[in-house]
């Protein structure tokens, strides 16, 4: 009689439908339920919430957990679940799929009220609630989630996705005023916005920020990482988070295939531990191509977040010389004034400057130079916006090249949006030198600390040291520069790739 019969867990076989709402596999719950202090589930009275429940993962193994650890007060079982179930967890359904799904892996029925949930319920959801909801449209925007009217407004046929939890001004009555021990989930991270997807609006902070209005003793909430450099709305967010004192652990995967498998997620993955008694450190752990580096972390040392622990002290080191920043000579973006869609002319004429596109190079005239004339007569250096990895993530040897494209531009020459420009010269041995100096993975390492996204900008050159470029740079020159020590120069040689 064959003995090994292979049992899978369902909820380890579901399909994400999109990087929008991401279905969280049992083993990340877990976890994540590690975090906790683990007497919580010896408490008859410790209660917890998922306020995004999507397949009910979260609820399912807390119920485990519980059932544990209240055999030795409550020998019953059956008396056992029904207290459980009924007093100690709650969630909220994102949309009426996942909370038959919710419904299912905790009660074992998609409706609590059947002769087939292991507690019967009086009411359908019993306490795991979805309730359809609108969107609450002011100047075509929600004014909860800031969802587009032109999108969303979609009639009572489409789903609206107007998540419960986020779209009220009292959350705590959505189950009478209850206080929740522990707020739990792995929110929805975005709204398509009828664009790509790149463009789409994050909103994942709405319901950490929610989650806070309950003054739970303990949130735990996995989101995407890009909030450490914040942007598309989320700066608040972000000062606010690294000004928290009551984040006690994060977990940070730089690239969010190695907690998704198969999931790309621009700027990876993080979860975290926000303990309402907590008031110091952060015990902050990376995690990249499997390997961890733990340290505990004061989380707003930097006006830009630095993910990479072991960064931070090559940082200390470049800021120890008192140098300027390179970001004090590098552009703002669109730089010319020169829409990304422009290609220009394919041959050049009298007076016309060259132009340098996505797709190629073509001519323009002067008046088509909206800013910086000035300096479309110098030499300059034009980089690539955008990091040459999709999502920021590593190659198989798990290293990034992180720019694209770096190319001195000649007087007369200037280019679109896709890129901005850096330095100013009259001379082109300089500008030569400058771009040299970018192609050092030394370079290229500090501006992946200050990039939480596939997106480069200004701001992102703010840890890297203006030179002298009457002279080429090399990385022995920049290593012994600055004091790295042989640690330090393996780790930034591990995570860059040569550049030619």
């Amino acid at each position: 009689m064959k003995t090994d019969t292979y049992n899978p867990d369902v909820l380890n076989c579901l399909a994400n439908l999109s990087n929008d709402e991401v279905f969280t596999p049992p083993s990340l719950a877990n976890q994540v339920l590690d975090l906790l202090p683990q007497e919580l589930f010896s408490s008859p009275t410790t209660t917890f919430l998922d306020p995004v429940s999507k397949s009910g993962v979260f609820l399912r193994e807390i119920v485990k957990r519980l059932d544990r650890g209240l055999e030795a007060q409550m020998p019953d079982r059956r008396q056992r679940i029904d207290h459980i179930l009924r007093k100690q967890v709650f969630g909220i359904a994102i949309t009426e799929l996942t909370a038959h799904l919710s419904r299912r892996s905790v009660y074992c029925s998609k409706n609590a009220n059947s002769d087939y949930s292991v507690t019967r319920f009086d009411t359908e959801g019993g306490n795991i609630l979805y309730r359809p909801l609108r969107h609450t449209w002011v100047g075509g925007k929600c004014r909860y989630c800031g969802a587009s009217q032109d999108v969303y407004d979609r009639g009572d046929q489409a789903e609206q996705y107007a998540y419960q939890f986020i779209h009220t001004d009292k959350p705590h009555t959505l189950f009478n005023n209850m206080k929740f021990d522990v707020i739990i989930g792995n929110p929805p991270y975005q709204l398509e916005d009828g664009g790509n997807s790149a463009s789409a609006k994050p909103i994942y902070h709405f319901f950490v920020e929610q989650a806070k209005k309950l003054s739970p003793r303990f949130l735990c909430m996995i989101i995407p990482s890009r909030w450490f450099t914040g942007g598309k709305g989320l700066d608040a967010f972000r000062d606010g988070m690294l000004n928290d004192s009551h984040i006690k652990v994060i977990k940070d995967y730089a690239n969010s295939k190695d907690c998704f498998p198969g999931l790309s997620v621009s700027g990876g993955i993080c979860y975290f531990l926000w303990d309402k008694e907590h008031c110091g450190l952060c015990d902050f752990t990376t995690i990249n191509s499997g390997k961890e580096n733990r340290a505990l972390r004061k989380l707003n040392e930097f006006p830009v977040f630095v993910r990479y622990n072991a960064a931070v002290d090559v940082i200390h080191k470049v800021k120890r010389v008192h140098e300027a920043s390179l970001m004090t000579i590098m552009s703002s973006r669109n730089p010319f004034g020169i829409p990304t869609n422009v290609r220009g002319l394919e041959t050049s004429f009298k007076g016309s400057y060259k132009v340098i596109s996505s797709k190629g190079e073509g001519f323009v005239k002067e008046n088509e130079i909206l800013t910086n004339k000035k300096i479309a007569d110098k030499y300059k250096i034009m980089v690539t916006r955008i990091m040459s990895e999709h999502a920021g993530e590593p190659d198989k040897n798990g290293q990034l090249n992180v720019l694209a494209t770096i190319r001195v531009l000649y007087p007369k020459e200037v280019c679109t949006d896709s890129y901005i420009v850096g330095g100013v010269f009259d001379d082109v041995r300089s500008a030569e030198n400058m771009a040299v100096y970018l192609k050092t993975k030394f370079v290229r390492f500090l501006l992946l600390q200050a990039a939480a996204s596939i997106n480069l900008s200004k701001a992102t050159y703010a840890f890297v040291p203006l030179q002298d470029f009457s002279h080429p740079w090399t990385d022995e020159m920049l290593y012994k520069k600055y004091g790295l020590s042989d640690e330090e120069i393996a780790f930034i040689e591990s995570m860059i790739r040569p550049m030619e």
